[in-house]
């Protein structure tokens, strides 16, 4: 593999675009301290592949967060090209960013997730969805755009004078949207990689809500791993996000943010593609828990990377 030429793909049209930068600059960094030849590529949708091909790229690294990189379009034509890449394959990186569609398979997977409905401004007025919202939910609840990811359109509705207000933005960042019961209790993370989950982490933002200001706002959010929970606990997340992993038909690295109540109940909240990759995101804290160093960590990753034609 060292004797390949490795392109880092990053940037890209979704507003989390900033933030794949760096997580490929760290990532491309990581690679060369280990010998490879990786490099960086900002990302035009229009002409990637045959900029790829320019460079003589033999595997594709996907730092791209959100939208193309993270749904399953970026798959689609590295797959039409022949260009090995790292990540899952166009299925589950479609079913993960369509909070709609990742529910639906939740359900069908017996993978435990709060109570929701979707809705479709396309096929129902704005009316017909806030009189079904208010006959369906009581305060609090969460209203989350179907297809954005880093908590970007995600609202917690906690008055009942506000859902209009808060409905209405929603559904102009996407015309579908799904709601769902507000579950008040601790939130973790489980990394998965190569199908075997890491360390559980607590995510304990200081504002009450780990929304995308306390997700890139340096100190606004405490991380602590391994989790401080029973061991039952933590097998029975890591058992879940295994079973994410393996229900989406995942592969190199993924996230499952899971929530859990006060009654212990736990409940997926989504699971991440393309989760970030810098040497301080939440999967190298993970692996770091168990003795995987970042560049170690990359390594893996890149190993995984290959045509799924799924």
């Amino acid at each position: 593999m060292k004797d390949k030429r490795i392109v880092v793909l990053m940037g890209g049209p979704s507003k989390e675009a900033e933030v794949s930068r760096r997580t490929a600059s760290a990532i491309a960094e990581a690679l060369q301290s280990k010998g490879y030849k990786a490099n960086t590529l900002e990302c035009n949708p229009t002409t990637v592949v045959q900029d790829l091909q320019q460079l003589e790229c033999d595997v594709v690294f996907n730092a791209i967060h959100g939208k193309y990189g993270e749904d399953g379009a970026l798959q689609g034509a590295l797959e039409m090209a022949g260009i090995p890449y790292t990540g899952s394959g166009i299925m589950a990186h479609a079913v993960g960013m369509n909070k709609k569609m990742s529910k639906y398979v939740f359900l069908g997977a017996q993978i435990p997730t709060a109570r929701s409905k979707s809705y479709d401004q396309q096929q129902q007025s704005v009316e017909e969805i806030l009189t079904d919202i208010t006959s369906n939910f009581t305060v609090p609840f969460v209203v989350k755009a179907a297809s954005q990811g880093s908590s970007i359109g995600v609202s917690i509705i906690k008055e009942a004078s506000k859902v209009e207000q808060e409905v209405k933005q929603i559904l102009e960042i996407d015309h579908v949207i799904v709601v769902e019961d507000f579950v008040d209790g601790r939130e973790f993370t489980v990394s998965v990689l190569d199908g075997k989950a890491l360390p559980v982490i607590e995510i304990r933002p200081h504002s009450g809500e780990y929304d995308y200001a306390s997700k890139y706002t340096t100190g606004a959010t405490e991380y602590l791993v391994p989790a401080p929970i029973t061991e039952e606990q933590s097998a029975k997340m890591q058992q879940i996000g295994e079973s994410v992993y393996r229900q989406m038909q995942c592969a190199g690295v993924i996230r499952v943010d899971i929530m859990m109540n006060d009654g212990e109940d736990m409940f997926v909240l989504e699971y991440n593609t393309v989760p970030g990759m810098t040497a301080t995101s939440l999967v190298p804290k993970a692996a770091k828990a168990v003795g995987i160093e970042f560049p170690e960590l990359c390594e893996q990753i890149l190993h995984s990377a290959g045509l799924h034609k799924f």
